[in-house]
């Protein structure tokens, strides 16, 4: 009976993680200029900025900016282990063993989205990049004391 019991609390608490942050995040899009038609891989669409999407917290996407007249921008968004999230994974030694972990795992409700929040500045296609000459670093000369010796 008492393995029943410990069964069943064991899976109650499985995936601190997934419980306490779940298996979705936000991740936050700002962009100009605000009339840049923005999309994702995964099907989600920015109406304003700044725009805010709810994506499975395991998957990488990337995110396409375009405007007429500007050069399209793509960013790459990436996932890695939140504080948060290793900290829940850790919280399963505790209470969730194995299996916690494997929820955790499985679901990446350990990861969060980066970059976060993401900054796209279209540039105009016409825009000319200025050149700022580069001075040569020179090495500082030794300071000579010339003072003659007081007799």
């Amino acid at each position: 009976m008492r393995l029943l019991v410990l069964c069943v609390m064991a899976f109650a608490v499985t995936g601190c993680a997934s419980i306490t942050r779940g298996v979705n995040g936000d991740v936050t899009i700002q962009y100009q200029p605000p009339d840049a038609v923005v999309s994702t891989s995964l099907n989600h669409q920015c109406q304003a900025t700044p725009c805010t999407i709810r994506v499975p917290r395991k998957d990488t996407f990337q995110v396409t900016a375009t405007r007429e007249g500007y050069v399209t921008q793509v960013v790459d968004v990436k996932t890695r282990v939140s504080g948060g999230g290793a900290a829940g994974f850790a919280g399963n030694v505790l209470l969730g063993g194995v299996i916690g972990m494997g929820v955790d795992a499985a679901t990446g409700a350990t990861l969060e989205h980066h970059p976060n929040p993401i900054v796209i500045l279209l540039q105009p296609e016409n825009a000319q990049t200025t050149v700022v000459p580069v001075q040569p670093i020179t090495q500082p000369q030794p300071v000579v004391n010339q003072s003659t010796p007081v007799s």
